[in-house]
């Protein structure tokens, strides 16, 4: 069957595009490999009507919404391989059925890569976290901690003063220039320049920073920077092109969300550096009228 649009990425982004496919009444194909990047948290916040909810909850609710259209199909399977056919695109799921499409949508998010530190893989999501806008309020009013990366750590030292009681742990990644020193100061966030040993939950929903020299800090949450790569090859088999994103490379949208080959478009957090929900679903939003509209003018 000859679709109109296939979407890769069932998550926020890919779901939001696909919404808007299906309302234009245009045959619309959904291919979700079933492993949405903020699966790690146990509650989603800051997106408008939906604050607390579970990520899961929101996105079933999203699935079943769209498959009452009947232009809509979701596919749950991995997409191995994109290439152009024709005039559109074929995309192969792992089991080797291909599916043909006039457009095609990328919002296969990114992968994170934390900090080599035994403990913090087991709390992401949890106690170590990297947006404050998405848990930051529920983690406020106690001691917080930044884990640098990098000098890109400045910006979440500087930041997070704002819902508590900061401590910059260096942990041997970046130092601080005289003119830093004095902007963390004027944000009273401490330095602690001893590298992180390990971390563990503490049994009540904190974190405990064991450093090399034997101490321990107690926080309530460690924010961080994860190194991002992409969640799917597709993007690069299809030749399009990437931007540095901060944090690790992003695919490369224009203002209408196409990337560079003519009819792939991309969303999310694959093709952008700030993220939440929020931004994701505005994303495939836009992504998602502005591949209709392609497929008219």
């Amino acid at each position: 069957m000859q679709y109109d649009l296939i979407v890769v990425g069932g998550s926020f982004a890919g779901l939001s595009a696909a919404t808007q496919v299906a309302r234009a009444r245009r045959r619309v194909l959904v291919i979700d490999g079933g492993k949405p990047r903020n699966r790690f948290a146990a509650h989603s916040h800051g997106f408008l009507g939906q604050d607390g909810r579970t990520p899961e909850g929101i996105l079933g609710d999203a699935r079943r919404q769209l498959l009452a259209y009947p232009t809509a199909t979701i596919v749950d399977a991995y997409a191995e391989r994109a290439e152009a056919a024709g005039d559109g695109f074929a995309v192969a799921l792992e089991d080797g059925k291909t599916f043909e499409g006039a457009r095609l949508l990328l919002a296969t998010g990114v992968r994170d890569t934390l900090p080599d530190i035994p403990g913090l893989k087991e709390q992401w999501g949890k106690t170590v976290l990297h947006c404050p806008y998405c848990h930051g309020y529920e983690a406020a009013g106690g001691p917080l901690g930044v884990l640098a990366v990098g000098a890109i750590s400045m910006h979440h030292a500087l930041l997070i003063p704002d819902w508590g009681d900061v401590t910059l742990f260096t942990n041997a990644t970046f130092e601080p220039d005289a003119e830093q020193m004095r902007a963390l100061d004027g944000r009273g966030v401490r330095l602690e320049q001893a590298r992180i040993e390990a971390c563990e939950g503490d049994g009540a929903d904190g974190l405990v920073v064991h450093l090399e020299d034997g101490r321990h800090a107690r926080v309530k949450a460690l924010f961080t920077a994860p190194r991002t790569s992409m969640g799917s090859p597709l993007a690069e088999q299809l030749g399009c092109a990437f931007a540095e994103g901060g944090l690790g490379s992003i695919i490369k949208v224009d203002e209408l969300q196409q990337t560079s080959v003519a009819g792939v478009y991309a969303a999310g957090d694959a093709a952008r550096s700030m993220t939440n929900i929020a931004f994701a679903v505005a994303d495939g939003a836009f992504a998602g009228v502005s591949a209709h509209r392609s497929l008219i003018f």
